[in-house]
């Protein structure tokens, strides 16, 4: 297997998500109906660049869990994680349709922005 941590252009989908796996992991991919607990960091995304680190399950040492698909997370998280394998990595650039949209976040993420995170899926319960 190669290894894809080289910069390679992103996968676009239908919606305006854009994913880049850097790593694929193994096993049974992660679907609707799946409860899955990941890793993540995510930045404000701008001009192109990563920007602002907003949030950060690694700096608290804190996996997060949630129900893939029942749309208890931003529409970019449950695209995004969908066909991923555990102990996969995966970046996605999620558009504003997708995140928080024109309401912004608790004034940390502001209205329209456009996020990346780095997303690790750990396990698939």
């Amino acid at each position: 297997m190669s290894d894809n941590s080289e910069a390679q252009d992103p996968v676009t989908t239908s919606s305006g998500l854009r994913y880049i796996d850097s790593e694929a992991g193994d096993g049974e991919a992660a679907k609707a109906g799946d409860n899955v607990i990941v890793h993540y960091t995510g930045w404000l995304y701008v001009d192109g660049e990563k920007g602002r680190k907003f949030d950060s399950s690694k700096d608290r040492n804190q996996p997060f869990s949630f129900p893939l698909g029942a749309g208890r997370v931003i529409g970019g998280w449950d695209e995004g994680v969908a066909g991923m394998r555990p102990g996969g990595k995966r970046t996605l650039i999620i558009p504003p349709a997708l995140g928080y949209g024109a309401r912004g976040a608790g004034g940390v993420i502001p209205p329209n922005a456009t996020l990346m995170f780095d997303v690790e899926l750990l396990e698939i319960r």
